[in-house]
């Protein structure tokens, strides 16, 4: 991975761990350590001070397999065959394996039911999105290599379709809107996503479906999917998804995580070339929420 110091100063350690590279400042200095990590040509230390034209090139190391294994896990397989399965996954389910969720993952379920070996990935096989734990819904995932590259392709060229429902916090006046703001890490908080001004490219329109006093059921479709994208954007413009403990309000809705949910999903199939395109009902904890609403009863709670 190659890139060209712009206007960034300070130590490469800093410098890079603040860049949008999805590695971490403890990554960047073991790769310092290990000459992973080169300005222009030459190894350099975490020490080392950037400056403007410089050339860093970044060689990222094989992931250590966390040696997924196979799970007899219960899947709600929304539709499969031998390229595709779609899959609608549980709140507090994991996609795949990571530092902290080892077992119990979609991975590990989708791996007892298919063989997925065809794919080169031990950790993500057949994963070509993913959505957080907390977020109920649908996901695509691939059964063969080619299936991948043509997943992988319609999500980059903005062509699959991605729709949720959100209930969030506050009213909206306006009956729909676009949000167009770029996202990187948070750089006062790494774990967190935030609105930065040299961040990646990210757009979520909304709808409004349905209004109560304090809270607004709407419907966010997706033109790009950055880590965090909807719970980041709708917190932006100051709608926070309830529910949510990284980005919402600690008063909100009592739930397990944020009320949001993958409810629609469309691709063209890799091989038949035929649209395909899948709902799932919202989760039962979200309908009983909003039939509460509709009663009055407010549910707020401090979650944290």
């Amino acid at each position: 991975m190659k890139f060209t110091v712009t206007t960034q100063t300070g130590r490469i350690d800093k410098v890079l761990s603040q860049a949008d590279l999805d590695f971490t400042r403890s990554q960047l200095q073991n790769w310092l350590k290990a000459d992973l990590i080169t300005v222009n040509g030459a190894a350099v230390k975490a020490n080392y001070k950037v400056a403007p034209a410089d050339e860093i090139d970044i060689t990222v190391p094989e992931p250590e397999p966390l040696g997924a294994v196979p799970e007899d896990i219960p899947l709600d397989i929304v539709y499969e065959d031998d390229q595709v399965i779609v899959v609608n996954k549980p709140q507090g389910m994991v996609v795949h394996p990571a530092p902290g969720h080892a077992t119990g993952t979609l991975v590990n379920g989708l791996l007892f039911h298919v063989d997925l070996s065809a794919i080169n990935d031990v950790v993500r096989p057949g994963i070509v999105h993913r959505i957080d734990k907390d977020t109920s819904g649908l996901l695509m995932v691939a059964k063969t290599p080619e299936a991948q590259q043509s997943l992988s392709a319609q999500l980059k060229d903005k062509s699959s379709i991605r729709e949720y429902y959100a209930l969030v916090h506050g009213t909206f006046k306006e009956d729909h809107g676009r949000i167009d703001a770029p996202l990187g890490r948070d750089p006062k908080d790494r774990k967190k996503q935030a609105v930065v001004p040299n961040g990646r490219h990210a757009v979520t329109n909304f709808e409004v479906v349905e209004r109560f006093e304090k809270f607004t059921l709407i419907k966010c479709i997706l033109e790009t999917g950055r880590t965090h994208q909807i719970r980041v954007h709708l917190a932006y413009i100051k709608h926070p998804v309830a529910g949510d403990p990284m980005y919402g309000p600690k008063q909100t809705l009592i739930g397990k995580g944020q009320f949001l949910h993958a409810a629609k999903l469309g691709f063209v199939h890799p091989t038949t070339g035929k649209l395909l395109i899948f709902e799932a009902p919202l989760p039962a904890i979200f309908e009983e929420t909003l039939e509460k609403l509709r009663r009055g009863i407010d549910t707020t709670h401090k979650i944290r």
